[in-house]
């Protein structure tokens, strides 16, 4: 019994050990494998960096405000007789748009003037009557007098009339009707929205510390959400003389040509003060930073001649760099990268310096310094 079992044992342990010496073999062979193989070269899309120069720009938020607009009101109550427009058309400076009710005012002019007849007819008695020594000067003053009451309460009842016939007081744009016919007007009503639209004013904020920076005529451009794909340029029309001192800025005001009337009053609107002087930068595209706690870096492409095979390879180098200005799709390198040196754009977060790569810009996405990607 004891001899069966330990001929079973020593049967067990050379199985066991051939198939150790087989393991270790197959690992020794793999561990081989391993140091003689060389991993393919990693295809990446990149860029060769040039100096450049940048338009300095001041960006601000902004409200679209027209050269003249205001509601138009009644100034004096009454009711309404006449209409002469209609919603959303344009006018001319005196057309006229409301024409309220005047049939007690034509009636108070009739008798002012029936009364300044007879005062001019006594005046006319009373000079004659005065160049034959037969009248005072008292009864001559007091008919000059009369006279000039008469005409004054003419002119007064014109005036009142004058009030209810409504015209508008610039040319431009009207809104919607406010009023129908017939309504009854109490002074202070408004009637309808008049507006000039071309050209229009775009007002917006800059801080102090870039005042002396900006003078009237520079440049402005403008963006509003409701035409994204067009630019609207003006110039600077003035600036407040004072700062607001809750906001420590100054308040700016450009003039923007309109001719289709796309900006309207009280939009919101993005506007960006081009300054006359530009910068030397040297910009790389935003996807080649690596961003990191311990330092932004990039990925240098470098010709490197390998010694086995003598043929040149593109090597990575990890740089770290100093950045500045972003601007659309680009960033500012302020130091850490030379003009000329390709750096990679994309997928740097899978890279490590030394790695071997290849270049392919086949589909590689065109940076731009003012994207507009669609909404999706």
């Amino acid at each position: 019994m004891l001899k069966k079992f330990i001929l079973t044992a020593i049967a067990v342990s050379l199985l066991v050990g051939a198939i150790i010496f087989a393991k270790l073999g197959q690992f020794s062979a793999m561990g081989e494998a391993a140091q003689n193989m060389v991993l393919p070269p990693e295809t990446v899309t990149a860029m060769q960096v040039e100096d450049t120069l940048w338009e300095q720009t001041l960006f601000a938020t902004a409200t679209v405000s027209a050269v003249q607009g205001v509601n138009v009101s009644a100034e004096a109550g009454g009711r309404v007789t006449r209409i002469g427009f209609e919603s959303g058309a344009d006018v001319k400076a005196g057309d006229v748009l409301i024409q309220l009710d005047t049939a007690s005012e034509d009636a108070q002019l009739a008798s002012a003037k029936a009364t300044a007849k007879l005062a001019k007819a006594s005046l006319t008695r009373v000079r004659k009557l005065d160049k034959q020594k037969l009248a005072s000067q008292d009864a001559l003053d007091s008919a000059d007098a009369k006279v000039k009451e008469t005409t004054a309460q003419i002119n007064n009842v014109r005036a009142a009339i004058a009030k209810k016939t409504i015209r508008a007081p610039f040319s431009g744009r009207l809104g919607i009707r406010l009023v129908n016919l017939g309504e009854i007007l109490r002074e202070g009503d408004a009637i309808v929205s008049l507006q000039t639209l071309d050209p229009i004013n775009v007002d917006f904020s800059i801080p102090q510390k870039s005042l002396l920076q900006l003078k009237p005529g520079l440049e402005v451009r403008v963006t509003v959400d409701a035409a994204p794909d067009e630019t609207f340029s003006g110039k600077i029309l003035a600036t407040n003389p004072d700062i607001n001192p809750a906001t420590r800025s100054v308040r700016v005001r450009a003039q923007i040509a309109n001719p289709d009337e796309i900006l309207r009053t009280g939009m919101f609107a993005n506007a960006s003060v081009v300054l006359p002087e530009k910068k030397s930068v040297l910009p790389v595209a935003a996807t080649a930073i690596a961003y990191a706690t311990f330092g932004d870096s990039i990925f240098v492409v470098e010709d490197k001649k390998n010694d086995e095979s003598g043929e040149t390879e593109q090597v990575l180098r990890q740089q770290f760099v100093r950045l500045g200005q972003a601007r659309g799709d680009f960033v500012d390198v302020i130091d850490g990268l030379k003009t000329g040196e390709t750096v990679v754009t994309s997928g740097v977060f899978k890279l490590r310096s030394g790695m071997k790569v290849v270049i392919d810009n086949t589909l590689a996405p065109e940076p731009s310094l003012d994207p507009n990607p669609s909404d999706s």
